[in-house]
C-alpha cells in the first residue's frame, strides 16, 4: 500500500529581515568565511535568493566579499564582533608571545590592522617594554611599522591604494612617504615569505621584525619582535614565522569556535 504522506517542505522565513538575520547568524566568529553555496545550503534558502541578499548585505557593509567567500563587514564588527575577535586572537597568541619574549629577551607585540593604522592588542617584554614607544590599546601608522607592513603585504594592491589615496605621512626621516616605495617594500616582504623589517621608521633607535597572522581570506593580525636599533633581527626570522604559524593554527582550530 502506497503511503499518501509526503515530506513537508521546509518553512522559510517570510520577511526579508528574517532572511537576512538567518544568514548573518551563520557567521558565528569574526573570521568565519562562507561561500555562497555554503550559505544557501545551511539556510535552506534558494541560491538566487541567497545571492541577492548577500549582495545587499555587502552593499550595506554588514558583510565583506573576498576571494574565499563572505565574512563579517565593518558594520557588523562595529557592533561588538571586533572585540570578540580581538579577544580570541589574544587568547590564541598569549602563550606563544610569552615564549618568544623569554627566548629572545625582546619586546613582543600583537596587533591588528584598522584602516591605515595598527591597533596594539598585546605587548610582552618585562622591564624592556617600558621604554618602548607602544602600548596596549594604542595605535601607530601601518606603513611605518613592521606589524603594519606585514599585514599590508597580503592585501590586494588596489585596496592599499584606496586606503592611502596617495598620502603617506612620515614619523621619522626613515619613514616611507611615497606610495610607489611602499608597494616596492610590500613586494619585498612577500618575497621574504612575509617577513617585514622596520629600522627607525616609527621611532628612532628602535628596530623590529614582524609577520602577519594569516587566515584563508587574508591577514587577521601580526606579531613583531622589537629591540634596539643595533639588534640583529635576521637570525630571528624562523622564530617569528614559526610563532605566527602556531598562533594562526590555534586561532583557526575548532576549539576556538566554542
Amino acid at each position: 500500500m502506497t503511503s499518501t504522506l509526503s515530506a513537508e517542505p521546509a518553512v522559510l522565513p517570510p520577511s526579508m529581515v528574517e532572511r537576512m538575520t538567518l544568514i548573518l547568524d551563520l557567521f558565528e566568529r569574526p573570521h568565519t568565511c562562507l561561500t555562497l553555496e555554503k550559505v544557501a545550503q545551511r539556510t535552506g534558502l534558494p541560491r538566487s535568493t541567497t545571492h541577492r541578499i548577500l549582495d545587499q548585505l555587502v552593499r550595506l557593509r554588514w558583510l565583506d566579499h573576498t576571494n574565499a567567500g563572505y565574512r563579517l563587514g565593518q558594520r557588523s564588527l562595529g557592533l561588538g564582533g571586533r572585540e570578540i575577535g580581538d579577544s580570541a586572537l589574544r587568547a590564541a597568541a598569549a602563550p606563544v608571545l610569552h615564549e618568544l619574549a623569554t627566548r629572545s629577551g625582546l619586546v613582543i607585540h600583537l596587533a591588528v590592522l584598522d584602516g591605515t593604522e595598527v591597533y596594539y592588542l598585546d605587548k610582552v617584554g618585562g622591564p624592556a617594554a617600558v621604554a618602548m614607544p607602544s602600548r596596549v590599546g594604542g595605535r601607530a601608522p601601518a606603513h611605518c611599522t613592521a606589524l603594519g607592513k606585514a599585514m599590508l603585504a597580503w592585501l590586494p594592491p588596489e585596496l592599499v591604494d584606496a586606503e592611502y589615496q596617495g598620502t603617506l605621512e612620515g614619523r621619522t626621516t626613515r619613514s616611507i612617504t611615497d606610495l610607489g616605495a611602499l608597494h616596492s617594500e610590500l613586494s619585498r616582504i612577500r618575497a621574504r615569505h612575509g617577513l617585514a623589517f622596520e629600522h627607525g621608521e616609527y621611532s628612532p633607535g628602535v628596530a623590529c621584525i614582524g609577520t602577519a597572522l594569516r587566515a584563508p581570506d587574508g591577514p587577521v593580525g601580526a606579531i613583531s619582535l622589537a629591540g634596539h636599533a643595533r639588534t640583529s633581527l635576521e637570525r630571528l626570522g624562523p622564530w617569528v614565522i614559526n610563532a605566527a604559524r602556531a598562533i594562526s593554527a590555534e586561532l583557526l582550530s575548532p576549539r576556538m569556535a566554542l
